[in-house]
C-alpha cells in the first residue's frame, strides 16, 4: 500500500476510535515503528493529536461557530454550577484570584459574591456588577470588548496583566486537549490566557465534560506547568486518560445536581 493511502486509512481508523498503537499494528499488520512514524506524520500535518501510546480521535484545525452568549448561559447550567462550587473550595480568604471570561467562570463568581475578603481580577464583564455589589474588591482588566463573550482582550489587557500577579487563576476554554492546551476562537483570546498563566501561582481550568479532549478552534494556549482540570462527572475515562498520562495535571470530576426539570 502506498504511504499516502496507508496514512489516509490510518487517519480514518483513528478518527473512528482506534486510538492505541498496539491495536493499529494488529489492524494494519504493520510494525510498531511504522505505525508510530505514520502517526507522527499525521500529527505534524495537524490531522490528529498524538497521545501517550497512540493518537486522539479529534481533528485539529477545525473551527466551530460559537453559540450565542445567551444560549451558552443556559446550557449545562447544573454542570457549570457544580464545577464552580468545586472550584470555590480552592479559594481561601485573602486570596487574589483571576476569573477568565466565560459562563462557567461567571458561575464561580456567584459562589464568591458573599466572600468580601477575596480580591478579584477579571476580564469578564458578566461578573463585575454582582461581585462589586457583594463588597468584593474587583479589578477589571481593560481593553477591547468582545461582545460575543462580554470579555475584554487585546494589547491593553495584556499590558495590565503584566503588572499584576494572582494566587489562583480560573480559566475557561472552548476546548482542552492534554498535549496542546486550551483552544479558543481568536489569537487574542489564546494569548491573553497565556499572559494570565504566567502571572498565576496556581492554574485551574473549568470546563464541562463535552469540552474535554475537544479541539473545536484553531488558536491554542499551551499549559506547560502543573494545573488542575475541573469538569463534571459525565466525562469518560477515555477523555481523561491523556491528562493522567501526560503528568502535571490533576483531574477532578464533580457530580452535577440536576433540577427537577432536567
Amino acid at each position: 500500500m502506498k504511504v499516502t493511502k496507508r496514512r489516509a486509512a490510518m487517519l480514518d481508523a483513528v478518527l473512528g476510535g482506534m486510538n492505541d498503537v498496539a491495536t493499529l499494528c494488529e489492524h494494519f499488520g504493520m510494525s510498531e515503528a511504522t505505525v508510530r512514524r505514520d502517526l507522527r506524520a499525521l500529527a505534524t500535518d495537524r490531522r490528529i493529536v498524538r497521545t501517550y501510546g497512540g493518537a486522539a480521535a479529534v481533528a485539529v484545525g477545525s473551527h466551530e461557530p460559537e453559540a450565542p452568549l445567551e444560549e451558552r448561559r443556559i446550557s449545562g447550567r447544573e454542570q457549570k454550577d457544580a464545577i464552580a462550587k468545586a472550584a470555590s473550595a480552592y479559594i481561601e480568604d485573602g486570596d487574589t484570584v483571576f476569573l477568565d471570561g466565560g459562563t462557567t467562570t461567571a458561575a464561580l463568581a456567584r459562589h464568591l459574591s458573599n466572600r468580601p475578603s477575596v480580591r478579584i481580577v477579571t476580564d469578564n464583564l458578566l461578573v463585575v456588577g454582582q461581585l462589586a455589589a457583594g463588597g468584593l474588591q474587583v479589578t477589571l482588566i481593560g481593553g477591547e470588548v468582545r461582545s460575543s463573550s462580554m470579555s475584554t482582550l487585546g494589547p491593553l489587557a495584556q499590558i495590565a496583566l503584566s503588572r499584576i500577579s494572582v494566587d489562583k487563576a480560573f480559566l475557561g476554554a472552548d476546548g482542552v486537549v492534554a498535549e496542546l492546551g486550551l483552544c479558543e476562537a481568536t489569537g487574542d483570546q489564546s494569548y491573553l490566557k497565556e499572559c494570565i498563566i504566567r502571572q498565576a501561582a496556581q492554574v485551574f481550568v473549568l470546563v464541562t465534560a463535552d469540552k474535554v479532549g475537544r479541539a473545536s478552534q484553531q488558536h491554542w494556549t499551551p499549559l506547560e506547568r502543573d494545573w488542575t482540570l475541573i469538569t463534571d462527572d459525565s466525562v469518560t475515562v477515555q477523555q481523561t486518560k491523556p491528562f493522567d498520562l501526560c503528568g502535571g495535571v490533576t483531574v477532578e470530576a464533580v457530580r452535577a445536581v440536576l433540577s427537577d426539570a432536567a
